[in-house]
């Protein structure tokens, strides 16, 4: 069986850490690969007596509830091996981002093994978003499942609402533990387990496996008796830590506290931090389109003259196996028809616009929801594929054109929330009003990207190397 995701890399914003007062759940999905052709698209609530689901990757069979509330989602387009929903926001402004791929030391595992026919990534948005009113009651439904029927796979899972965010991290096959985020504060999640201290009796801000304090106990798991550190306990620290995940971390707190002093490949940084300043969403986009940019590690090379090794030494946050970028926002001060609010990127996302989603819609737009196998720059997805190829080889001839492309795309999309904020009080029918209003927001900047699209083709086909003017040389 193929598998949707790898290694992604999320960040998340606490409402008083936010400038607008929103709390934000943002994820990079990476594939393993840099293709796996993926939509963007909504369900409708319904009912569905004595309903179940089946995994197609796993065999697991959970019973559902009676009624599922609407949700949006982006699926992979072929769903031979699964659905893969991997995030979303439902009618009751929840948000969902899953998962963040992570790892169990070795020691755990050895008494919690990872199992083969559970819960795993492809069926998790499935099997909670539709059937929570918070993103506590997403904590608890996803927790139970784990424990009853095991996981396959080491993943951390998030969910916002208006007042929340909070971060599940899986333990082996059963055990997991949840904490809620410091309204205050942000975190930077990599694939690796990030959750430190926590204390199991506070049921306000941490939610941990029924069995997970004894389990430790009796195994002699806790290095450090005395605290509760989730991230010794049952985290890795290895090479492939220092080089791999912590770079991101240090790169996101470099951006937002930038007078703290701490090396890449650190593996003490802290899992969250205050930052100087109060967060935008476009602070979200830059650190998730991020490269490492401005200094020595950057792969391209902009600003700062690191030598070949240095600028391939780390993992950077955007690169080719990007697939599709989420930017849950649950908004606070507004209607709670205008609430929540889907932030999409398709394709390489150091190129590629987000598009605002209000998700109390009917339908998404139809280049969003009809992503096919093969190429087609009829859909969002092989559209931004395709710019990526033809963008990556000449970033810098076409930096000053890609990035006039992002920042107008940026400011019409806000000016497009403001303008459907203010126009809902005459609405007739509000899920019409907001679906309708995502089609015109994601059709003009459809239309700009054809346009960069045209322009690029252009501009690349006056570069090539055997160009020659008639009478050269002679």
């Amino acid at each position: 069986m193929k598998k949707r995701t790898s290694d992604c890399t999320e960040i998340l914003v606490g409402k008083a850490a936010s400038m607008d007062g929103s709390t934000i759940v943002a994820r990079n999905e990476d594939g393993y690969g840099p293709i796996n052709p993926l939509k963007f698209i909504v369900h409708e609530a319904k009912d569905q007596e004595n309903a179940s689901f089946t995994s197609v990757s796993t065999g697991v069979n959970v019973p559902l509830p009676d009624h599922a509330y609407r949700y949006t989602a982006t699926p992979q387009a072929d769903q031979s091996d699964g659905m893969w929903e991997e995030s979303g926001i439902n009618e009751y402004n929840v948000g969902m981002s899953a998962t963040e791929t992570t790892a169990t030391n070795k020691r755990v595992l050895g008494y919690d093994p990872l199992v083969h026919d559970g819960v795993d990534e492809e069926a998790m948005v499935t099997l909670v978003l539709p059937y929570v009113k918070t993103a506590k009651e997403g904590v608890q439904r996803l927790g139970a499942l784990l424990e009853k029927y095991g996981t396959g796979e080491c993943n951390s899972i998030a969910f916002n609402d208006k007042n929340d965010v909070w971060l599940l991290e899986t333990a082996g096959g059963h055990h997991w533990a949840a904490m809620r985020l410091p309204e205050d504060a942000y975190a930077i999640v990599p694939n690796q387990t990030v959750v430190q201290e926590i204390d199991p009796a506070d049921t306000e801000n941490f939610l941990v496996a029924t069995d997970l304090v004894e389990f430790v106990e009796k195994h002699n798991l806790n290095p450090q008796p005395g605290n509760f550190n989730f991230r010794d306990i049952f985290g890795t620290h290895g090479e492939d830590d220092a080089y791999y995940n912590t770079p991101r971390t240090w790169y996101g707190q470099k951006l937002f506290n930038p007078g703290v002093v701490q090396d890449p490949t650190s593996q003490d940084m802290p899992m969250y931090r205050i930052p100087d300043k109060k967060l935008a969403i476009e602070d979200v986009q830059k650190f998730l389109q991020s490269h490492y940019n401005g200094t020595k590690f950057d792969p391209f090379g902009t600003f700062a003259s690191g030598t070949p090794e240095e600028q391939r030494r780390f993992r950077p946050i955007a690169m080719d196996r990007n697939q599709c970028s989420s930017i849950l926002q649950i908004r606070n001060g507004v209607d709670d028809n205008l609430a929540g609010v889907q932030w999409i990127a398709m394709g390489f996302f150091a190129y590629s616009p987000y598009v605002p989603f209000f998700t109390n819609i009917t339908d998404t737009p139809e280049d969003y929801k009809n992503t096919t196998h093969a190429v087609s720059v009829d859909n969002v997805y092989w559209l931004e594929k395709t710019l990526s190829v033809l963008i990556e080889p000449h970033y810098h001839e076409f930096s000053d054109e890609v990035h006039a492309y992002l920042d107008g795309c940026q400011s019409y999309a806000r000016q497009r929330v403001d303008e459907t904020d203010e126009g809902l009080a005459s609405a007739k029918d509000i899920p019409e009003y907001l679906t309708e209003n995502n089609a015109k927001t994601a059709g003009e900047i459809s239309k700009r990207t054809h346009q960069l699209f045209d322009a690029l083709v252009k501009h690349g086909l006056n570069l090539s190397i055997t160009t020659w003017e008639k009478g050269q040389n002679l």
